[in-house]
């Protein structure tokens, strides 16, 4: 049986090999990431991971398959992937100086077993500068990022507090992912964080 990731995110991947859960194989699944009308973050998060996870499972029957999405809110706004450097201004410009929730869905699938988990942690940027966000801006780590940041990049120096897990920020809560690929194989199961 192997172990599949069912992401494009070269993010998750570390992530997982940090945690010597490296894949035997990476196999995206490409799905419609639009909000369905008056769905909450959480929810979409969690439908994302469990689409993406049963796209991939459908080609590998006998295989384990991890799939996640991680989405940003400010209040009930989804702040998804910015399509220009104008979208991922007013993105900046809603998250300075405030909190915003990141939620990560997660999916496992396999033989007999099928988990669905979200993750919420917490994120307050400090009351960013003109220059700073325009020097952001200019660097493009925005493109292809959820909310139009990376915490682990050049947007660490914006986060003032964060409450729950680093990780999931990133792409994948390894606490939860551990849990879940380490559970024994079963019925399935959802939960919440």
């Amino acid at each position: 049986m192997a172990f599949i990731l069912a992401s494009a995110s070269s993010r998750r991947l570390d992530l997982l090999t940090q945690i010597g859960r490296s894949p035997d194989a990476v196999v995206p699944a490409d799905v419609d990431e639009t909000p369905k009308r008056d769905e909450s973050p959480q929810k979409l998060a969690e439908r994302l991971a469990l689409a993406k996870a049963n796209v991939v499972a459908e080609k590998h029957p006998n295989d384990i398959v991890l799939a996640a999405d991680t989405v940003v809110a400010c209040g009930r706004r989804i702040l998804a992937k910015p399509v220009d450097v104008q979208e991922a201004r007013q993105h900046l410009n809603l998250l300075s100086g405030r909190r915003h929730r990141v939620y990560g869905g997660l999916a496992v699938i396999g033989l007999r077993r099928r988990t669905l988990r979200s993750v919420l942690t917490t994120v307050t940027f400090k009351r960013l500068s003109v220059e700073e966000m325009r020097t952001f801006l200019e660097g493009g780590e925005w493109q292809g990022k959820a909310g139009g940041y990376a915490i682990q990049g050049r947007a660490a120096t914006f986060v003032k507090r964060i409450n729950g897990s680093y990780s999931n920020v990133v792409g994948l809560c390894l606490t939860n992912v551990e849990t879940m690929l380490s559970g024994p194989l079963g019925p399935a199961s959802s939960a919440t964080d």
